[in-house]
């Protein structure tokens, strides 16, 4: 008889707590996995209104996305001398694009033509975001642009927060005169690992922006703005993409600025868009 067939039982259960011990965070971790996008995207699902009672002068416009979504925006026309250049818009995750109004007149009074792209999900528009989604609205409103008779030469790209790697991502396949990244970030996991240490973001994320990876190889001028005071995206992480996008144009901390600071929302912000523009784009007068 073998001797150890009394301990089986025991160990059985031993293995048994062990297996219910590892379950446990694991099934914490998967249900963060499952909900993950409701701590990313945060959309202001009211319409927004007509562009021009928020902008005089400003247009409604629809954008047509890859998968068939028909999403409204703002075009806003220069208010001084047109520079033939235009902005494309990229927002963070929260809001929507009423809320970018200021940032269109700022960018408006610097001669700039202005498309405020509102993604999948925000501002009364179809659809639910993801990295894959608001991809594909970027490239929609590339192509508007275009269709509206601004060469890829003549367009300015500015990213915002979580813009900023949609705008990175639109970079490799319509690449622009220059791109303006504020509060940017080398891959969105970095980002997630500020907020929640505690989880394995790296392993479970599933919407991961790799800016780094989409500016490391391109030509494209960039600059980087970024807050020192920035607890939403550490401008520790900003410089770490500057650090590494192919072609750094500039690199800007504010001192003392925070994440929602009105610097950012304003004529500061436009200057530094016109700056870019004024080396890159000088041909389009």
């Amino acid at each position: 008889m073998d001797e150890r067939q009394p301990e089986r039982p025991q160990l059985r259960r031993t293995l048994g707590l062990l297996a219910l011990a590892l379950a446990v965070p694991l099934v914490v971790v998967m249900v963060n996995a499952s909900l993950q996008r409701q701590l990313i995207y945060y959309p202001d699902t009211s319409p927004a209104g007509s562009a021009a009672a928020a902008l005089p002068g400003a247009e409604d416009v629809v954008l047509t996305t890859e998968d068939g979504l028909e999403l409204d925006a703002w075009l806003m026309p220069p208010d001084t001398t047109d520079r033939g250049v235009a902005v494309l818009v990229a927002p963070g995750n929260a809001g929507n694009r009423a809320g970018r109004a200021p940032l269109a007149s700022a960018l408006a009074a610097q001669g700039f033509t202005v498309l405020l792209l509102d993604y999948r999900g925000y501002g009364g528009n179809p659809g639910s975001p993801s990295e894959q989604g608001l991809a594909m609205d970027a490239r929609a409103a590339a192509t508007f642009l275009s269709q509206r008779g601004f060469a890829r030469g003549c367009t300015i790209y500015y990213g915002e927060s979580l813009g900023t790697g949609v705008v990175a991502r639109l970079t490799t396949t319509h690449p622009p005169a220059g791109v303006v990244l504020r509060s940017p970030y080398p891959r969105f996991a970095a980002v997630a690992k500020v907020h929640y240490p505690w989880l394995p973001v790296e392993l479970i994320l599933v919407d991961r922006f790799p800016a780094r990876d989409n500016l490391s190889a391109s030509d494209v001028p960039v600059v980087v703005l970024a807050g020192s005071a920035d607890d939403i995206i550490p401008s520790r992480l900003s410089e770490e993409l500057a650090e590494g996008v192919g072609n750094l144009h500039a690199k800007v901390i504010v001192a003392n600025a925070g994440h929602n600071d009105p610097i950012w929302h304003g004529p500061f912000l436009a200057e530094q868009v016109a700056n870019l523009a004024d080396e890159v784009a000088r041909s389009c007068r």
